[in-house]
């Protein structure tokens, strides 16, 4: 891994170099990716809306590059393209990340820890959030609120609920990215065959194919037309906007199924009291995702082996951190009372590793520590 110019000799940067000497101490071993990067996947990964964030070029070939936004995704290429893909590894670092942020400096630190190819999901995921209680104690912070949430048991119940294959893209993707989902899930309950268009059976074939292949499709169709923007949108976002609207071709969704889920999104309280909670209902409804509670059960367990507070921990059904590559455990921390802007965050990415290029899906989990938030009101990924 390249070696990028070193960080300026800040605050910040000398709590980082603390923190990576206790990552070191725990197993961890430096990455050092390059500042530059191709933009193609921080695009492909976190959709065009993160352009306008990005600082961007490009090179005598005509690719997009762009400064890193983020260190996540280039130390996973990093670790994909050495001897140790698809091993177990763990890396540590910090390093300077460039991203438009309105009135804030959009150079900033960042450090972080990334982890991959660990089978043990459930204990490596409670390292994970140990680890990163543990930086916040370097930086003398201890009163903290733990905020976790885990989409894999949403993705679970939509899967348990036999649905479209559309239907469920549809909802795992507005519930990573944040959407409202509850006015979503009644839009799509209400949406009613009486406002057909005259292309619907172009989105009809649309609705059950691959997302990527139909995605090509429809991006070449628009680029053969001629067409580069409308209304402001890319050719990109005209497309993926086209393939959203294929998901309402299938009918309606049943109401008692809209039922089931929003009695899933409530569900909160501490790890314990959720899985109960969780449990009740999956033999209510009998749904079969004991799998995935078993699961959250065994990563509860390896939880307070780690010593953490299980009790202290807040869990919640509903939470995602707005990322769509997570697929399972998030978790974000944040001094108390703080509102939206956390010290540290992260989770579980498993499903980047093969849209990064690798030929089999290699577990990953990390997260990220925002240097300035340490001393200041934070800077949200």
């Amino acid at each position: 891994m390249s070696q990028p110019a070193a960080p300026r000799a800040t605050g910040s940067a000398v709590a980082a170099e603390a923190l990576l000497s206790s990552f070191a101490q725990a197993g961890y071993a430096r990455a050092e990716p390059p500042i530059l990067q191709p933009a193609e996947p921080f695009l492909d990964l976190s959709g065009e809306d993160i352009r306008k964030s990005l600082y961007l070029t490009t090179d005598a070939r005509g690719e997009e590059l762009c400064l890193r936004p983020d260190l996540t995704i280039p130390v996973a290429r990093d670790y994909l393209a050495s001897p140790a893909a698809g091993q177990a590894a763990g890396f540590c670092y910090v390093g300077t990340v460039f991203r438009y942020r309105g009135g804030r400096t959009s150079e900033f630190l960042q450090a972080g820890v990334e982890s991959f190819g660990r089978g043990d999901r459930a204990a490596a995921d409670a390292e994970m959030l140990a680890l990163g209680l543990e930086a916040l104690a370097v930086s003398n912070i201890t009163d903290v609120d733990i905020r976790t949430g885990d989409v894999a048991l949403f993705a679970a119940l939509i899967e348990a609920l036999d649905l479209a294959p559309s239907w469920c893209r549809r909802l795992v993707k507005d519930f990573n990215r944040k959407a409202s989902l509850a006015e979503d899930l009644a839009r799509l309950t209400l949406a009613s065959d009486s406002a057909r268009k005259d292309y619907d059976g172009v989105l009809s074939a649309l609705a059950g194919s691959d997302r990527n292949a139909a995605l090509a499709l429809v991006t070449d169709l628009l680029s053969i037309a001629g067409i580069n923007a409308v209304g402001g949108r890319s050719v990109g976002e005209i497309a993926d906007r086209f393939l959203e609207q294929s998901t309402l071709t299938g009918g309606t969704l049943p109401r008692d199924i809209r039922v089931l889920i929003e009695r899933f999104l409530t569900i909160t309280g501490d790890p314990d009291e959720a899985l109960a909670q969780l449990r009740t209902l999956a033999a209510d409804a009998r749904l079969d995702i004991g799998a995935a509670l078993d699961e959250f059960e065994r990563r509860i367990g390896f939880m307070a082996a780690r010593g953490i507070d299980t009790a202290a921990t807040r869990f919640a059904t509903s939470f995602g951190r707005g990322v769509d590559y997570y697929t399972g455990f998030e978790f974000e921390l944040h001094r108390k009372n703080n509102g939206a802007e956390p010290l540290v965050a992260g989770g579980r990415y498993d499903s980047l590793m093969t849209r990064l290029g690798a030929r089999a899906p290699i577990p990953a989990v990390g997260f990220s520590i925002w240097m300035d938030a340490l001393g200041a009101k934070g800077c949200a990924r």
